[in-house]
């Protein structure tokens, strides 16, 4: 008797078959559906898949199928071993259907299967689950996937009878069986992994619709931190600390680090130094795209098109990254995307830089983080108070204080409020201010109270965009009034964008943020072209302040004139680019080095080397990075 005839055999085949199904019809469904973006290419992209859905497949398969093989005769005899076995089928048949529509779902706001970012909604489990609970109707929708669930699991009885009813296999047999789901496990480890075979470059949306969700979360799961020098190209030292000195040699700034690759600098910013107050309001998801005076015709940002014309305004800027923590980190630190996760959310290695704010408190600022939600998510409150700033979030506010809040917190208009109180008692006790804000309205469920806007709660992005603004306005015309505003710069910049998926791994045109700098009385409204990004907004505004102190920021003071080549540095979780204005160097795990031409236009990609000097330029910072971060170069010092 074969192996599969038998019992286990039949029904573990029984339980994986139908899975498969649900695999390729989940494929299917999102393949059809984005045609636009995923082009024609079906073999590559189902034949690949295969390879994927079989790998989850073996490795779900394992443990299930140890203990049918070696589930004693007189058990799996019994009536209610037989129970057991129905409800293990039916409830794995909910669990995938269930998943399947979480891939729908998450494909639909992040333009992926499930990674990294899955990982974390997992972890941050009260947000991401009231987030659900206030987005979609969770009820109705479990209950249909039940019903569905036990309606196909019927329609299974007939062969699942015959499964539990076919002969045992005896111990050889077992033995035999087991050998081979271990082979299978083993093989699947060797040649299968989050990049192989499915590889890199080309169609990220090919790439992405190959994959297995499942096996992509778990994977994620498992390398949520990648170490540069294990898994990116490298160059030699000598070379790297030439480089990194070439793009970070200022006219005013002089090396001081032993360490081939300290960045560690002194800035001598000229003039009489200042101490104004700083507002600086990271705005959840504000893609530059949705500005009216960009070209949107939806009056989606009034507020803010007035403020550009009276605003230092960077209308070539962009966003590090594609999540909250990589926006923090690159605004708090001026620091590139290293790969893997953000510093911000490296527990027990997230605190001791010279960050923007310790530099401001070791003046006389008191540096302050103000958010909207509970500062735990993304690790944010154990970040900032381990940086110089002290926080203040959701939890400190009293329920009496919140007019409205959602799954992510309270309101803009409420987190202004807090603010504005902050900024009344530090400038009554005459002490300077750096209060940093993150703010949530504009993220789903976009809700928000009612009454303000013309959009009604709820009803999507155009609505929390359009409140956003309207919060922005109303912060504003309460802050005129205020004794401390004249003496006060206010900073508006995203995060990052509101969906930076695409074809390819980094879709540059995605990434492009506005950052407003308004204080009528200490700033001229004009409008900058320099090309930027997050990572160079600290430096700019401590220049500023005509303020010296030691640097370990990799970004440049965009008020200066100076020789650099320009540059930013944009990543996701494992793709770390470097964009000059015109192309685009990406690296990719396993070494992986390429370059689109045109990045910004028809973006040809080609293969490239570690002799091209965009290559170069784009290790140098991500090699340089990630060496700092792990030798401690970017720590703070006190003096």
């Amino acid at each position: 008797m074969r192996l599969s005839q038998s019992a286990p055999g039949r029904y573990l085949l029984l339980l994986t078959t139908t899975w498969f199904v649900i695999f390729l019809l989940t494929r299917g469904v999102l393949f059809f559906s984005h045609l636009d973006e995923a082009g024609s290419s079906y073999l590559p992209t189902f034949g690949i898949g295969l390879f994927y859905d079989l790998a989850f497949l073996v490795y779900t398969a394992l443990p299930l199928g140890l203990y049918l093989l070696f589930c004693p005769p007189r058990l799996w005899r019994t009536r209610a071993h037989r129970v057991f076995l129905q409800v293990v089928l039916t409830l794995s048949i909910f669990i995938m259907l269930f998943t399947a529509v979480a891939e729908w779902l998450f494909w639909d706001e992040f333009g992926v299967r499930f990674n990294f970012i899955a990982v974390d909604y997992l972890v941050y489990s009260d947000e991401v689950l009231n987030n659900i609970l206030e987005s979609y109707p969770i009820g109705t929708l479990l209950s249909i996937l039940a019903v569905v669930a036990i309606g196909l699991s019927l329609l299974l009885r007939k062969p699942l009878q015959r499964a539990l009813d076919a002969p045992l296999p005896v111990w050889r047999q077992r033995l035999v069986g087991a050998a081979g789901l271990f082979i299978l496990t083993g093989l699947c480890m060797q040649f299968v992994d989050q990049d192989s075979p499915r590889g890199q470059g080309g169609n990220a949306y090919q790439r992405e619709l190959a994959s297995n969700g499942p096996y992509q979360f778990f994977a994620a799961f498992r390398n949520n931190e990648l170490d540069y020098q294990q898994f990116y190209s490298s160059l030699p030292v000598d070379e790297v600390a030439k480089q990194i000195r070439t793009e970070l040699s200022e006219p005013n700034a002089q090396f001081v680090g032993t360490d081939p690759l300290d960045i560690r600098r002194t800035i001598t910013n000229p003039g009489t130094p200042t101490t104004p107050n700083i507002i600086l309001v990271t705005i959840e998801s504000l893609s530059a795209k949705y500005l009216g005076s960009n070209g949107d015709e939806r009056n989606l940002t009034p507020n803010l098109d007035a403020l550009r014309k009276q605003s230092l305004y960077f209308n070539n800027f962009y966003a590090t990254g594609t999540r909250t923590d990589r926006g923090l980190e690159a605004i708090t630190l001026s620091i590139p995307p290293t790969p893997g996760r953000s510093i911000v959310k490296r527990v027990g290695r997230e605190s001791g830089f010279a960050s923007f704010g310790q530099q401001l408190a070791a003046v006389g600022y008191d540096s302050v983080f103000v958010y909207g939600g509970r500062g735990y998510f993304d690790n944010m409150n154990a970040f900032f108070s381990g940086n110089g700033y002290r926080v203040v979030d959701q939890s400190s506010v009293k329920e009496s204080d919140i007019s409205f809040k959602n799954a992510w917190g309270m309101s803009d208009e409420d987190l202004y409020t807090q603010a504005l109180k902050l900024a009344d008692a530090d400038h009554a006790n005459q002490v300077p201010f750096l209060l940093q804000l993150m703010t949530t309205s504009n993220h789903r469920p976009y809700t928000y109270p009612e009454g303000r806007i013309d959009i009604k709660s709820g009803n999507g992005r155009d609505g929390a965009v359009k409140y956003t603004d309207y919060a922005i306005g109303q912060f504003l015309e309460q802050a005129r009034k205020k004794p401390w505003f004249d003496n006060t710069i206010f900073v508006f910049v995203a995060d990052h964008t509101a969906g930076s998926a695409g074809k390819e791994d980094l879709p540059i045109n995605n990434y492009q943020i506005p950052l407003f700098i308004y204080a009528p009385k200490l700033i001229e409204a004009r409008e900058v072209s320099h090309l930027a990004s997050q990572i160079d907004l600290a430096p700019t505004l401590l220049a500023m302040l005509n303020m010296s102190y030691t640097s370990t920021f990799f970004g440049r003071n965009l008020l200066v004139d100076n020789p650099l080549p320009p540059r930013v540095l944009v990543g996701n979780y494992q793709h770390l680019g470097l964009f000059d204005g015109t192309n685009l160097a990406i690296l990719s795990p396993r070494g992986g080095l390429r370059r689109h031409d045109q990045a910004l236009g028809e973006s040809h990609e080609v293969v490239s080397t570690s002799a091209d000097p965009l290559i170069v330029r784009a290790i140098t910072y991500y090699q340089t990075a990630s060496y700092g971060f792990k030798q401690h170069l970017l720590d703070w010092l006190q003096e």
